[in-house]
């Protein structure tokens, strides 16, 4: 219900993404005359594909965990955070129909594995509340008059009235599911900086072709480090990770993406038996050399190494297959080791927005206020989710932001 020193207004929020959708269903609930406006037939696209299908919800953190994982302008989201956390996301949806449950590193996702649970889930609520969605609607350009908005013209040329707009656009990743960057050219057109965007949490291509033949072995518990070029250190983490046949991919990846992607060149160091120095590897090396001393080197790895990984690490040692163990010196089982703990690929390019999760840039954070996501620049017009210059790591956290985004936005027009 309309609380009681709400003005009722018309609210036209572009894009039936995670941000637009939360924004539309909350905006609807303090008695607002909302639309929303999809360039697609269907709502949600990229929610529908979003963790694999399974729609990796939040993070169960606090706001200070939370704030760990957004690599860009984490104070800029504290206020959202604060008032719609992950605690905050996970009983929306549990009073909703969709429970949920933990997994791994604290990720949330919908017990029943379903990504669109949560679509449907929205989409109750958005109706529950009033909100007018139509679809298939190209939102061309925001009207401003006096410094406030007045309305929002499809590019078939209709008007669609407002008291308020909310730019819930998306990024520029997953072109397919409706993501254009639209939003970014709208925003700037009224008067917005836009920093330069990039793709990010997005698959790497590298140097090496090696990782061709291991394409599709994943590996857990490794550690990540990566390099810029110039051999400054950028993130390291302990996590999943997946050669491809292009490079690599995984969790780990992604994350890192976000700091080598632009910087070909740069350097991925895979730690693969983080929970030993090398001194204690050495030793487990010895070990398995003394159980398997009867056999060549190509077949005393496999307590060490997935099987279809042995023939390349081998390979990369310098050691010959044919060598027996009980012959290999400690310089070889030196360079045996160094190489388990810092197995390297060089990133030559990232696959593009095409297969990016993520967008980094957008609308410059310093032009909106945090407490409401309202424009400093353009009265009534609001920003939020991923067309706004903030982004986080992998593991619920960016449609953390966008739920946090959308529900400030939904609840201060």
């Amino acid at each position: 219900m309309m609380q009681e020193d709400d003005k009722q207004q018309r609210v036209v929020i572009i894009g039936g993404g995670a941000s637009g959708l939360m924004a539309a269903g909350t905006a609807g609930g303090r008695g607002h005359h909302v639309t929303l406006l999809e360039r697609n037939e269907e709502i949600g696209r990229k929610l529908e594909i979003s963790g694999k299908g399974r729609c990796n919800l939040t993070n169960n953190t606090t706001v200070p965990g939370l704030e760990k994982r957004i690599a860009g302008h984490a104070k800029f989201l504290r206020s959202a955070f604060y008032r719609f956390g992950a605690a905050e996301t996970i009983a929306f949806f549990t009073q909703r129909g969709v429970p949920v449950k933990t997994e791994r590193g604290g990720r949330v996702f919908p017990v029943s594995d379903l990504a669109n649970d949560v679509v449907q889930s929205l989409l109750a609520y958005c109706t529950q509340n009033h909100v007018a969605i139509v679809p298939e609607v190209i939102a061309k350009r925001l009207c401003v008059a006096g410094g406030r908005v007045t309305g929002v013209e499809a590019d078939d040329g209709v008007i669609y009235p407002a008291d308020a707009i909310i730019l819930a656009t998306g990024g520029a990743s997953y072109p397919g599911t409706g993501s254009r960057g639209d939003g970014y050219r709208m925003a700037q057109e009224v008067g917005h900086t836009i920093i330069p965007i990039r793709p990010s949490l997005v698959p790497l291509e590298t140097l090496e072709s090696w990782p061709v033949e291991v394409q599709g072995v994943s590996l857990r518990n490794v550690t990540l480090t990566a390099y810029l070029p110039d051999g400054t250190p950028v993130y390291s983490e302990l996590g999943e990770m997946l050669f491809t046949h292009y490079g690599v991919s995984g969790p780990i990846v992604l994350s890192a993406s976000r700091h080598v992607a632009d910087h070909p060149g740069s350097r991925l160091e895979i730690d693969l038996k983080p929970g030993l120095d090398d001194a204690m590897l050495d030793a487990r090396v010895v070990r398995d050399f003394a159980k398997f001393s009867r056999r060549e080197f190509a077949n005393a790895l496999g307590d060490l190494l997935p099987r279809t990984l042995i023939p390349v690490v081998g390979r990369l040692t310098g050691i010959p297959s044919t060598t027996p163990v009980h012959q290999i010196t400690r310089e070889q089982r030196r360079v045996l080791v160094q190489l388990l703990k810092h197995l390297t690929v060089t990133v030559k390019k990232s696959r593009g927005f095409a297969e990016a999760i993520i967008t980094v840039g957008g609308v410059n954070t310093l032009e909106i206020d945090s407490r409401t996501m309202q424009s400093k620049l353009i009265h009534g017009l609001y920003c939020t989710g991923e067309v706004l210059d903030v982004d986080a790591y992998t593991g619920g956290y960016n449609l953390q932001i966008a739920w946090a985004t959308g529900f400030l936005a939904g609840m201060n027009v």
